[in-house]
This record gives structure tokens, sequence and C-alpha cells, in this order.
């Protein structure tokens, strides 16, 4: 195995003991594995015995040996020490039974057996699952997706509101992987109104199975083709059947609460001609064991239990962050008695019988609101199990624009067009599915709540994804000098700083919860949220690079959380998966789809594939290969057509932020596919760039033509230079300087760098008068091109130069230390609230993703001391 004979790995959070399935990505340098070897890691525990690994190459580098791999394990009881992984032959003797997973296929129907469960999947039609069975035993059935929309109408009596139901269609089943840890199914279909006459809203949908587990996952993306003037999403759920014939006092539900479980059964013990007569028999119920009663002595009893009410239906809601209640009823002709309320509930429900039933936790629950947990026939012989990701007790979903009208220069919108549209984007929703022999006990309910909240993530220590280089340059955390120590402190608080704003600010709900806002507003004490281009930030100056470098240098799982918020978030809302911009995203707006503005920076790979290599998430996975052919979809949306006329070109693109994208896009294929197709479209960029008049100071926007890749020099200084290196530029092109051996393109970058902080008179000078100061704003943003500069040509001038910069621009919290805030008044907002009265999103993001690389680059060149 190279360099490394073992390499260990460790949990991102504390482990829970139960058993669970886990995936998970690891770098390699390159050279170091040949991909001979990459299916044939051990993985050793603490003990020394070995675990059944499942491995699979997930990335490669130019000269074929492997850069990433992906690992998947199925543990009875996870090691808190973590793990180490191994090459094959060094491994000692097995710990864990051989792997029971098992797949079978008919022409109808994929069968998976874990070993402990058993699921029928079928290959088309409604109902995806069709059984599932403990050992021999069924536990549920019609597994299927609901979904409900609002019909809008007025009359001369008022307006009027019907809901109309649709399920969803299975027209596709693969077998995406199958291995003897790991078996992935992809189901996709379409949502059909019953009548047959529309089908609307697609969907994908992955089946996560492990060995010798209980437990199914599932990944759920609805990708919304709608016309937000007429269609209203009322519910978008997923449901499944529960056959149930235990007697009604030895049936039961279970929701989790804010800490604890709401636990009842459809029909309980409490009566009052009984009161203390059955308390033993009272516990056994809220413990959710089987009761047996004698029909002689307990006659009496069981007569009073026949005439007493039975509960149907029950029912948690989470209208938002901060409130949730649980109601229930006898049957739908009658009315919801409130059981209890609080204020953010787990997002875990169980319902079955003394047989057994299914359990069913929805990621990030009260997070991404409106949701609702729902249980229905627990009065009959099979009940449903609802899992709402957007809940029918809400307002029906609005996706129209917050306006008729755009306002460019009072609110920083991008375009003059109205191109709000919803058409194309996605949501994607996570949940995990127990099957139960008998009702949990409330330890283990506890362990499936948080399992499903904060899913176990194996991870490697941070000096081996820096060490590996295959996230190009960034610096590990260095606290050796005060000067030093106080960049920390200021990256500190300003991850801190927005992870506290999430909460103070509420950034939650379905459409929202990932996403940071723009800009402050200091006047009114809370962000632009209503003022055009400076509301959410859809990944404008790309903080998701700078949340992701600052967990890989630090390892802390509350980085991690957040920046898989901002990747499930952007990836998705942000972009469009299919239409006439596919492959494009939505600039920064009041509606996350507003701007007239779709453009390839949004959407990029470089954004997202962070979260796919460190846990080979397949459906990041789409995501990368769904805008690898983005340039193509700027034929019918030019970005630079408010600035340049329709001519010969087939468009216009700038070299930043529009080509760094694509090639963000094309790297992103030629490592995870060897697709030298894409690894040319690269060359071809980098070879019209080498042939422009000032090589990658030139333009920066050219004609740009994707059938070829050819970039067409028209002129110079005809757009901002700020604009080619704050959208990830450098990051990405670091990153392939590294991966192409190519001295004329590391110089080129050199050069860009270093001409960035000359004096207005020397570009001038330098370019026959061409290129002006005036296209140069914002110097700090172009720190870690300086510091790339100043490193490979060993100039101390240039690094103090950048440091001075740096140290000297304003701070994202407009003062001179981000770690201080203000509190606000106690009367001038809604709650008590700590603020950074001019901070901006922007600055943020792009101050610390330079210092992170500028310290690698030019940390030498930092004075030990600040400068007063």
């Amino acid at each position: 195995m190279g360099q490394k004979k073992q390499l260990h790995v460790n949990w991102l959070e504390e482990p829970l003991t139960n058993p669970t399935g886990v995936t998970w990505g690891v770098p390699w340098h390159r050279g170091e594995l040949d991909r001979s070897q990459a299916g044939s890691l051990g993985l050793i525990d603490p003990s020394g015995s070995t675990v059944e690994l499942q491995s699979w190459p997930t990335a490669y580098w130019p000269d074929g040996s492997v850069k990433w791999t992906a690992h998947a394990v199925s543990l009875d009881k996870p090691e808190s020490e973590g793990y180490m992984l191994q090459a094959a032959g060094e491994h000692s003797s097995v710990k864990q039974s051989e792997s029971r997973l098992k797949l079978m296929q008919t022409d109808n129907e994929v069968i998976v057996d874990t070993g402990v469960i058993r699921c029928i999947v079928g290959k088309q039609g409604k109902a995806f699952i069709r059984a599932l069975y403990h050992g021999e035993k069924r536990i549920g059935s019609e597994g299927s997706l609901v979904c409900l929309r609002e019909e809008r109408s007025q009359s001369p009596n008022g307006r009027i509101f019907q809901e109309e139901t649709f399920y969803g269609e299975v027209t596709s089943l693969k077998v995406e992987q199958e291995g003897p840890v790991r078996i992935v199914l992809l189901a996709e279909g379409v949502h059909l109104s019953k009548d047959g006459e529309r089908a609307w809203l697609p969907f994908r949908l992955r089946l996560y199975f492990y060995a010798n587990q209980a437990s199914m996952r599932i990944v759920h993306t609805t990708l919304f083709n709608v016309d937000p003037q007429v269609d209203f999403v009322k519910g978008l759920g997923i449901t499944f059947g529960l056959p149930l014939t235990a007697p009604l006092y030895n049936r039961y539900v279970r929701f989790a609460g804010d800490t604890g479980f709401f636990s009842e059964s459809p029909r309980h013990l409490s009566t009052w001609r009984t009161k203390g007569v059955y308390e033993d028999k009272f516990r056994q119920q809220q413990a959710g064991e089987a009761i047996e009663f004698d029909h002689e002595q307990d006659a009496k009893f069981m007569s009073l239990l026949d005439h007493s009410a039975s509960w149907d239906c029950y029912k948690l809601t989470q209208l938002s962050a901060d409130s949730y209640s649980v109601v229930k009823r006898t049957s739908d002709a009658c009315s919801w008695v409130k059981a209890v309320s609080g204020n953010r509930a787990r997002g875990l429900v169980y319902a079955g019988d003394a047989h057994g039933g299914l359990a069913a936790g929805l990621r990030n629950f009260w997070q991404k609101h409106p949701s609702s947990l729902e249980v229905t026939g627990m009065t009959t012989d099979e009940a449903g199990l609802t899992l709402w990701f957007w809940s029918p007790d809400a307002a029906a979903m609005d996706m129209r624009h917050y306006d008729t009208a755009t306002y460019v220069e009072s609110a920083y919108e991008g375009a003059e067009e109205m191109r709000s549209t919803p058409y194309g984007i996605g949501n994607t929703n996570e949940l995990i599915v127990w099957c139960c022999e008998q009702t949990p006990g409330d330890a283990d309910l506890a362990s499936m709540t948080r399992q499903v909240q904060a899913p176990l993530q194996l991870i490697c220590e941070p000096v081996r994804y820096h060490d590996t280089n295959v996230f190009g340059i960034w610096s590990l955390p260095d606290r050796s000098t005060p000067a030093k120590a106080w960049i920390e402190d200021q990256l500190d608080a300003l991850a801190g700083f927005y992870k506290q704003e999430v909460e103070q600010r509420r950034w939650y709900g379905f459409w929202d919860y990932g996403d940071f806002m723009h800009t402050y507003d200091p006047a009114r004490h809370n962000w632009r949220y209503d003022v055009g281009g400076f509301a959410w930030q859809n990944t404008e100056l790309v903080p998701n690079m700078w949340l992701w470098l600052s967990f890989l240098r630090s390892g802390r799982s509350d980085l991690f959380r957040m920046a898989e918020a901002m990747t499930r978030h952007t990836s998705e809302v942000d972009v469009y998966h299919f239409g006439e911009y596919a492959g494009l995203g939505s600039r920064h707006n009041v509606v996350h789809w507003g701007c007239g503005c779709k453009e390839a920076r949004i959407a990029m790979a470089g954004l997202h594939r962070y979260y796919y290599f460190l846990t080979a998430d397949e459906r990041i996975g789409d995501i990368l290969a769904e805008v690898a052919d983005a340039d193509f979809s700027t034929v019918h949306i030019d970005p630079m057509r408010a600035y340049f006329p329709r001519d010969e070109h087939p468009t216009h693109v700038r070299s930043g932020p529009d080509w760094a994208a694509f090639s963000s896009n094309w790297m992103s294929q030629w490592e995870r596919f060897e697709n030298d197709k894409y690894r040319d479209k690269i060359l071809q960029g980098i070879k019209c760039l080498k042939a422009a008049p000032f090589r990658l100071l030139s333009g920066t926007t050219f004609g740009y033509d994707p059938e070829t890749g050819i970039l067409s020099h028209i002129n110079d200084g005809n757009y901002g230079y700020h604009m080619v290196i704050s959208f990830g530029a450098p990051q990405v092109w670091m990153e392939l300087s590294q991966l192409l051996s190519d001295p004329e393109w590391d110089d080129m970058l050199v050069e860009f760098g270093a001409f960035y902080y000359l004096e207005p008179e020397e570009k001038l000078a330098r370019t026959d008068g061409v290129i002006h100061q005036k296209q140069f704003s914002w110097p700090m943003f172009a720190a870690s091109m300086a510091a790339y500069a100043a490193n490979r040509r060993g100039n101390p001038e240039l690094a103090a130069e950048t440091w001075r910069i740096m140290l000297e621009s304003r701070l994202p919290g407009g003062s001179e230390d981000a770690t201080r805030t203000y509190q606000v008044p106690g009367l001038a907002y809604v709650r008590p609230i700590q603020e950074m009265p001019y901070i901006t999103t922007n600055v943020a993001s792009q101050w610390s993703l330079n210092a992170i690389m500028c310290l690698e680059l030019i940390g030498h060149e930092l004075p030990e001391e600040l400068p007063v």
C-alpha cells in the first residue's frame, strides 16, 4: 500500500452502541494505492480482529493510481476508538460472522435479504416496497410515495380550495451496488393522479441495505416540474402499511419529542372504575410489553375496555422550528384531541403491536419544517405510517416570486428579465426505517433517534486530508505565533458566529435550511431578507468551500454538519436538474430560484465534491454528473448577455467565474471516471488562454463554443477581475495545477496573482495601456492568488503586501476583531440577540478562505506579532 501500511479512521461524533451500517471515503497520495488493491483493503478493530469491509474506488490520479476510495461496514457494536485501514494480506483473525446479505431478482421484483430482514421491492408500480419481513414475520407492506396538490379557484362566495391526491409510480428500478456489506437500489418514477391523467414531480429513491442489519436507509429526492402560478403542493411524503393482529391494548404508538417520548396505546388501560388495580399492567403498556389477561378473573375489566374509546389516528406536526403538537382522534368523523405539545421534535415514530412493527425517522425533522409523522388505522387490521416531508397541516407550498418585477438598481438583483422559476429544482430528504420484532424500549428508541439525526460517520485525521493534496492548497491550524493565533481566533469566531446565527435567525425550513443570508442591515438589526440580491446567499463567493476546508483542517463535527446542510440545500434547491437551465443555478435572491441570472458558478461541482468524496453519497454523485455539460446551457442564456450582444460566438463566458466553474465540473468527471473528453476540454481552454495576448490576464470575457471548448479572445479589460477570483477559481485552478504538471499554466497563475497588487501605472505599463486599475476591485479576494505567486517566486515583498492587505482589510464584522459581537438593545428586535453590525457573508467566506490558503502558502512570511 505504499507509504502507509495502516491508516486510522475515527468517528466524527461519539458513536452509538447499537448496530448500524456506515459508509465513508478515504483519500490517497498519488501513487500510494494501485487500483488492483482498492477492493481488497482490510479494516481492523482495536482488538486486532478484521471487520468485513466493502471497498471501491471513487476517483483516480492522472497516473492511474487511486485518489479516493469509499468503504462500507456493518457493525454490530461500533468501537469507540475507531479502526485501522490496512492493505490486503495483513489482516488478522476475522471477528464478525460472514455476511448473509443476499439479492435476488424476478421479472417484477428485487428481493434483498440482510440476514435479519427481507425487503421485496417492486420494479414498477405504486408500491416501491411490496413487503418487509423480520425473519418470516411480515412487518410492513405497501411502501409508497404520496403527494397532495391544492387546487385554488374563486367563486362569487369566496375562494375554494380542493385537494387532489397523487401517488408515486415507479417506472424503473436499478441495482446500483451489490456487495457483501452493502446493497443500493435506485428507483425512479413520477407522481400520478388517481385517474392517471397527470404525471408530475419526478422522484429518485435510493434504498440502502447493510448486512445483518434490521434497518433500511432511504434517500428521497423530489424534482419540481411545477408551474408556480397554478401548482401548489399541499403535502409530500412516504407511507407504509402495517399489519396488526394483537388486541388494541397490545398495540403501540411512540413519538420522539424534545427529550423523551410520547408513548400510548390506541386502547390504554386507564378507566375510572379500576383505578390502582392494574398498575403493573399500566407500566407494562407504557413500556410496550405484551399484556395478558385472565378472561375469567379480568372479565369485568376487559368489559370496561371494550366500552372505552379506541384511538385510531395519531399525528405529530412540526409547523415551525419552535413548535410541534401531538393530536389523536377516534375516527375521521370526529375531532382531533390535543395530547401534548413541545418545541423541537426529533423526528422518530414507532407503530406496531406485540408482534412487532416499524420505527421510522426523518432526518432534520424540525430544521426542515413543516413536517409531520402520522399513524392511521391503529384499530384496524392494516395501519398506515406516513412521514410527511411537507405536512398537509401547513399552508401549501407557494413557489411564486416575491414580486411581479425585478429591482436591478435598487436591490442588487441580477437581470431585468423575470426568470424566477422553480421548474427543475429539487429537494432531498433522508430517513431510516427499522423492522422491529417487538416494541423498542426507550433506550433503543433514543439510539434510533440519534442515528437518524446524526448518522454515524467515519473520518480520517485532518493531516491525512491535508498531506494527500486531494483538495488543493489549504493549511492545518497553527497557533505558534501571536499573529497566527489571532488569525485562528478570527476563523473560529466567524464559523461560530454563523453557527449561532442559524439558530438566532431561525434559518430553517424545507426550502431554506442549510443556506446563509447575504448581507446584514444594522438599521433593522436583521439580515436584508427582503432586499433583492442581498437576501439568501445561494453559494455566492463559495461559503461551501470555506465551511468544508474549515472542517478538513479541524475535524470538528459541528463544521461538518453545517457544511453538510449547506451542500444538501445548495446542490438541490439552488440548482436546475433539468429543463432550460439544466446544470446552472440561481444567483442570490429573496426567493432561492428568483434571480434572473442563471449561472454555472452557483452549481459547480467544486462546491459539492467534498461531501461526495467524504461520504460517497450517491445523490451528490448524480449532481456532479448533471453539471458536467453545464456549458451547453449557456448557449440559451448567455451569462454576459447584458454586456455583449449576440455575435458569431455561440455564447460568451468569463475566464472566471464561468470557465472556472466549467473546469471544476470537468475535473470532477475526469477524476471520477477517467474520462479524457473532459480532461481535453480543460486542456483546450488552457491552450486558448495561453494564446491570448496577456494569457490568463486577458479578457476576462471571451467568446465560447461548448462543442469545441474553444475560448475566443475578444478584447481585454472588458469585465471586473475580482469576478475571476472570488467564486472558487483559485481553489479549482491550483488543484488543476497539481494534476496537470504544466509549468506554463503554473506560471500563468503566478502572473495573475502578482499582477493584481501592482500599482495602477504598472498595470498600464505592462499591458501597453490596455488593462486599467478600475477593473481590479476587492484586493483581499485575490490574496490566495498573490500568495501563490509569492510562494512560487520566493518573493517576500509580495508576501508582505498580501498579509498587509489581509490584516488591514475591513474584517467581516466591520470591526478590528471578528470575535466581538454586540448585544442588540432589548426593544429593537423581537428577542435578545447578538449581532455583527456590518457582516456580509461574501467577506466572511472570502476572508476565511484566503486566510486558510495564505497560511499554507506564505504563513512563514507572516510577522510573529500583529502590526499595531
